[in-house]
């Protein structure tokens, strides 16, 4: 072998072991059954060598980029790749210049298709439009509201799914025995192997950077097991980062989890917001749930929260954590009510679909009133009877209470007794007054 040989070979060895394994066609795909399984979408468009632009969008590590190259690869098409956020307009003009010289349209790879901006957009699109370039992009946001309507409107957005552990193992197993990988030098042990596959959080990039990692730990008998694990000290991969779609699911995880009472689910999805590092996200979340889950059930709820929300902002993390683990156990063992999100939602859809004036006697300048229509506002045994709502829903209800707690409980009472005032033959006199002054004769 000459020198040159001796020195591919060292560089080649040095490459990442997920770089190494990386998948050149979709029959070495890990997992995504939905789109290589044998009735696959991509599999059916290597089948009549027939392509389109995509969009992949899922977690990190799951293989979005690669079945990109790998469908290009089947489908024999030449591939350029692009990078949203580095690459300039002077990189794309030298695309779109070869492929407007191919025979065939040119496979154009994206990565963070997402933060394409618009000029560059401007310049993608009429390329796109005519089919010179088949663009399949690669993102880790929801391609419905972080893709541009333009470019997503030309495009089949493919959902990737987070690989199961099964998957997971069974690259890593690969990794093991295969030439490019490990070649058979090192032996994994099954507890070891599920153990890697849930750090991994079904990201095989990950999982196969963990593997790489433990044979630096091995011993002379190239075992991998859980002390040479122990040894590596890997911390679980997390999806929840700010603004990509597994923070928000995060969230929306604990405030479900609040609203239905699991506390040991609250602090685990609260605990993977923690990790992210994202006070703001936590704190606006909390208050929306104190008003909107807990509501009138524990109106100090409210209270508590903003204060405790307070002092996490104050000491900041890692003390934060205890604050705010303590306002979630509140929460999520308090009583629920929603009858006040209800109640304005209701009120907000009579607002949205009917235009009604305010009475003139409850205006701030009422104009057009003789003094006989008028009446003293500061008489408070008057109040109850006066009609408030416009005449065209004088007797619709928003508030309907929820009476799970006492503190709610006291408020139907009340409700109940206000309901009955109008009906009452107490205080005739009062009535009549508030009839003489709408004009009523009945």
């Amino acid at each position: 072998m000459g020198r040159i040989d001796i020195i591919l070979v060292m560089e080649y060895s040095q490459q990442p072991l997920a770089y190494r394994m990386r998948p050149t066609t979709l029959s070495m795909v890990v997992g995504q059954q939905h789109l290589v399984g044998e009735q696959g979408f991509l599999t059916k468009m290597v089948m009549r060598q027939q392509l389109v632009s995509l969009i992949f969008y899922g977690p990190p590590g799951t293989g979005k980029t690669t079945m990109a190259l790998c469908l290009a690869n089947d489908t024999q098409h030449s591939v350029r790749f692009f990078n949203a956020v580095t690459g300039n307009k002077k990189d794309l003009t030298a695309i779109f210049a070869e492929a407007e010289m191919s025979a065939k349209p040119l496979v154009v790879i994206i990565d963070e298709v997402h933060r394409l901006n618009k000029d560059k957009q401007d310049l993608l699109l009429p390329y796109l439009e005519n089919g010179s370039i088949i663009l399949l992009g690669c993102t880790t946001a929801n391609p419905y509201f972080a893709i541009n309507p333009a470019i997503r409107s030309r495009c089949h957005c493919v959902g990737v799914h987070a690989l199961s552990k099964d998957d997971v193992i069974a690259a890593l197993n690969n990794a093991l025995t295969s030439e490019h990988g490990l070649n058979h030098e090192y032996t994994l042990d099954p507890k070891a192997a599920n153990a890697i596959a849930s750090l991994s959080n079904g990201d095989i990039r990950y999982a196969l950077n963990c593997l790489q990692s433990a044979t630096f730990y091995c011993g002379e008998n190239h075992i991998i097991d859980m002390d040479v694990l122990n040894q590596c000290n890997f911390i679980a991969n997390s999806s929840v980062f700010k603004d990509d779609d597994g923070h928000y699911d995060a969230e929306s995880a604990l405030q479900k989890s609040i609203r239905g009472s699991d506390v040991n689910a609250a602090l685990y999805y609260l605990a993977r917001l923690i990790q992210a590092n994202d006070l703001d996200s936590i704190e606006r979340r909390l208050t929306v749930i104190a008003y909107e889950d807990i509501g009138l059930a524990n109106p100090n709820a409210g209270m508590k929260t903003i204060i405790g929300l307070q002092g996490a902002r104050n000491v900041g993390f890692p003390e934060a954590r205890i604050i705010l683990s303590q306002i979630v156990i509140d929460l999520a063992l308090s009583p629920k009510s929603k009858s006040g999100e209800m109640a304005i939602d209701k009120a907000m859809e009579v607002v949205n679909t009917t235009s009604l004036q305010v009475p003139p006697y409850l205006q701030m300048t009422p104009v057009g009133l003789s003094e006989a229509e008028k009446y003293d506002y500061g008489d408070s045994a008057l109040w109850p009877y006066i009609q408030y709502l416009p005449d065209q829903i004088k007797d619709m209800e928003f508030y309907q209470p929820q009476t799970n707690s006492t503190y709610e409980k006291q408020l139907a009472a009340n409700f109940a007794q206000l309901d009955k005032i109008e009906r009452s033959s107490d205080l005739p006199e009062l009535k009549a007054r508030f009839k003489k002054a709408r004009g009523q004769t009945k």
